[in-house]
């Protein structure tokens, strides 16, 4: 298949680009003002260093690179060279890197995923004569959500760091975030007389820290040990440094008015007004003081940190700052919601006089409190051009829409899809593609760019890379030629059913479209109760079809090949997901058959759900990116020293688990990991299904306050303190686990005598829903 290049990209990717007078005007000076002052030289090895990371020393020499300034900004050219090597030239490194991305996926067939940047390609290869010129329709393609530093991003070393910046790259990404800041407020608040004790009881623990930075929390899973606030710094300014050398722009930090509880001690004169209460969380831990707008200390914290932030880590002249995110401001009035905008800008232009503030929208969805007239006051209190807004979650609750593009501010389209890195198979995929073609031609559209702003990664790649490449891309991509090209570059064999899996995968979960806050939060994850409403938007027997053209195609992914490692997490993948909505359907009969007091109906139910949880275990323990002993092991490995490993293992099983002292965020950064679930859910639900059933035996209703109590108490609380050590290996064959699953769980549904013994309809585990229909 090496050699086929696909047309409909091909011409979807060789275009002119024009869009809205609005979006011309506002992306180019964006452009220009945020553009790295990193010279074409030190772009270009940094882009042949990349290559030589994905595709080896010898592979690398068969490809050219360029970076020509005279070229239009965001574009590439590739064309083949005398000598046989490939030129590939590029506006800037990642305009080279996007390019190369492009002649691997749609001319030699061969694709990335979040895990996977290392291509092997045949030493006798002879690279096809491909001629071609890009230019992106976005002057900006943004990724990263202030919460994935925490949610994702939390234990990775430079390692993992370097594999995904290649990653960045190649996806033509032009725009992050940096937000390491512990190390230097650390240095503001000495200077500004807090004392060492003060700080510490400020600074959130390693897992937390993005809340804290936000002035959600405090303190809460601390004290942040003061070596790792200097390492992360270090690491940090590697991370800047080669971002910044393929031609990346870093948005770093700003003040956004939140600041310690001990300053009312320093400054007992400044004005400040306490911020509101996050998710219940204690005053202990809870809340930090917000300085008004209008006093002096603002901008003499603002501008001294922000001088701080410079001289560690550089500039490219763009800032962000979330003052108010998920917190109601002091004061619904036009004019304070100005004067805050207005002061948080000059701290920045008191250091930078060309200084671009990067907001994320999210804070104006809570529409109850937002009205238009404060969003209006909020963003034209800042000149026109100097607020880039991340539309944070355009594919379900866009917000440029109701503000008009942002009353003439620059926006990004941004695709969230995930919250707290959960896992389950979701996605927009048409909404994608329309969404952002329509955003680009609406009346006076201050759309610049398209960007991804997950929480946390490792799932639903197909989803991401497709945002990603229809922002590049001026028309709309053809959505089944897009998967079927998908799934030929990333098990690298051209079969129809593997083909046909995507397309219904395509059609079923990556079909949603609706208002519903899907949060990853599914029955099996969820504490028990009996009032989970569990909820499908897809026909559930596509996702059964699709596994089974899975395993079906096992022969023609090459053993040997490193792409068979992505088969089989798809193959777990997907058989989690089978597991899933099954044990949501079988629920719903559970909880039918409590109502009807169907005591061996109800027993029957029972044992099938804790059935199901071994088999997730075992499908789970058989994945390299499934496991809890992974995450587990790479907090304690970044602790600083022995002594510290408890404390970074606490907060590694606290944010997946209780998030907080008491369960104030409960599940929210749930994961489906093998570890959690043979300790953590299944005996939930084993403690959940006993005292439901001796409920039911015992003639007398099942205490729900009493239940949240005790698995409060014997399960989830202590779950965090809890030290044993899981694996960080796989362990079994992935196929033949998932095999058995198939066979067994499908031989139950078609079984007359197990349906008629527990009464459930004949989709159970097949079909389209959780409707509680009986066989009669």
């Amino acid at each position: 298949m090496v050699g086929r290049v696909s047309v409909f990209l091909v011409l979807t990717l060789a275009f002119v680009h024009k869009l809205s007078l609005g979006h011309c005007q506002l992306g180019p000076e964006l452009v220009a003002r945020l553009t790295p002052e990193t010279t074409p030289d030190v772009q270009e090895e940094a882009v042949r260093q990349l290559m030589q990371r994905v595709v080896g020393v010898r592979a690398s020499n068969l490809f050219h690179v360029e970076v020509n300034k005279l070229l239009e900004p965001s574009s590439y050219e590739i064309s083949q060279m005398d000598n046989g090597k490939v030129l590939i030239a590029g506006w800037d490194g990642v305009s080279v890197c996007k390019g190369f991305h492009y002649y691997l996926k749609y001319v030699l067939n061969q694709d990335l995923d979040w895990s996977k940047t290392r291509i092997e390609l045949s030493d006798n290869l002879e690279l096809p004569n491909v001629t071609l010129c890009s230019k992106s329709a976005s002057s900006i393609i943004y990724y990263q959500n202030v919460c994935t530093w925490s949610y994702s991003f939390v234990w990775w070393s430079f390692e993992e760091w370097r594999a995904h910046i290649d990653w960045m790259a190649m996806m033509g990404i032009n725009l992050l975030i940096a937000p390491n800041q512990e190390a230097i407020w650390q240095s503001v608040y000495t200077e500004l007389g807090l004392s060492e004790d003060e700080i510490n009881a400020h600074l959130a623990g390693p897992a937390f820290q993005a809340w804290q930075r936000m002035g959600n929390i405090r303190g809460w899973g601390g004290p942040l040990p003061p070596a790792h606030r200097r390492l992360q710094q270090l690491l940090q300014q590697r991370i800047v440094r080669a971002q910044r050398e393929l031609g990346m722009s870093v948005a770093l930090p700003a003040f956004g008015g939140h600041v310690p509880t001990a300053m009312r001690r320093v400054f007992p004169n400044a004005n400040y007004t306490p911020a509101e209460r996050w998710n219940n969380f204690p005053d202990q831990y809870c809340c930090d003081l917000f300085v008004e707008p209008h006093d002096p200390l603002f901008q003499q914290v603002g501008a001294l940190f922000l001088r701080r932030v410079i001289q560690v880590y550089g500039s490219n002249h763009i800032y962000f700052s979330d003052p108010f995110n998920e917190m109601q401001p002091p004061l619904a009035e036009p004019g304070y919601m100005g004067s805050t905008a207005k002061a948080i800008y000059n701290s920045m232009r008191a250091v930078d006089a060309n200084a671009v503030w990067l907001l994320q929208g999210w804070m104006f969805l809570k529409d109850i409190f937002w009205t238009n007239e404060l969003i209006e006051a909020f963003l034209t209190a800042v000149p026109r051009g100097r607020i880039l807004v991340l539309d944070l979650q355009s594919e379900q609750f866009p917000q440029y829409q109701r503000t008009h593009s942002y009353y003439g501010q620059p926006f990004v389209w941004c695709m969230l899809n995930n919250f707290g890195g959960t896992l389950g198979l979701f996605g927009s995929a048409q909404l994608i593609r329309s969404g952002i073609a329509s955003a680009r031609i609406m009346p006076n559209s201050s759309m610049v760019g398209v960007g991804i702003t997950p929480e946390g990664i490792g799932q639903n790649y197909a989803i991401f890379a497709l945002t990603l490449e229809q922002g590049w891309s001026a028309s709309k991509l053809q959505l089944s030629d897009w998967f079927d090209h998908f799934a030929l570059t990333r098990y690298g064999v051209n079969d129809t059913r593997l083909a046909q899996a995507w397309q219904l995968l395509r059609d079923g979960v990556y079909s949603f479209h609706g208002l519903q806050r899907m949060r990853g939060k599914y029955a099996l994850n969820k504490r028990p109760g009996l009032n989970l409403n569990p909820w499908t938007w897809y026909n559930g027997s596509s996702v059964t079809d699709a596994w089974h053209l899975m395993l079906a195609s096992r022969e023609m992914v090459p053993l040997k090949d490193d792409r068979y490692a992505i088969y089989e997490h798809d193959l777990v993948d997907i058989t989690r997901q089978f597991l899933q909505q099954s044990f949501d359907q079988i629920y719903v009969n559970l909880r039918s058959a409590y109502r009807k007091e169907q005591l061996s109906r109800l027993e029957y139910l029972a044992g099938k759900l804790l059935e199901l949880l071994d088999d997730m275990e075992r499908i789970l323990a058989s994945g390299a990116r499934y496991l809890l002993g992974t995450w587990l092991e790479a907090a304690k490995k970044l602790a600083p020293s022995d002594k510290q490993r408890p404390l970074y293992e606490f907060n590694a099983r606290n944010q997946l688990t209780s998030w907080g002292p008491n369960g104030q965020i409960l599940d929210y950064a749930t994961k489906q990991w093998s570890g959690l679930m043979c300790d953590y859910y299944k005996p939930r639900w084993a403690m959940f299904l006993d005292a439901v059933t001796r409920a039911m035996q015992s003639h007398r209703p099942f205490n729900s306050t009493d239940f949240k109590q005790r698995v409060a108490d014997e399960i989830e609380l202590p779950f965090s303190n809890l030290t044993k050590v899981y694996p960080t290996k796989p362990m079994g064959n992935t196929w033949l686990i998932s095999n058995d699953i198939y066979v067994r769980w499908n031989s139950y549904a078609k079984e007359t005598q197990f349906l008629h013994n527990c009464r459930l309809p004949v989709r159970l585990l097949l079909g389209n829903g959780t409707e509680d229909i009986e066989l009669q």
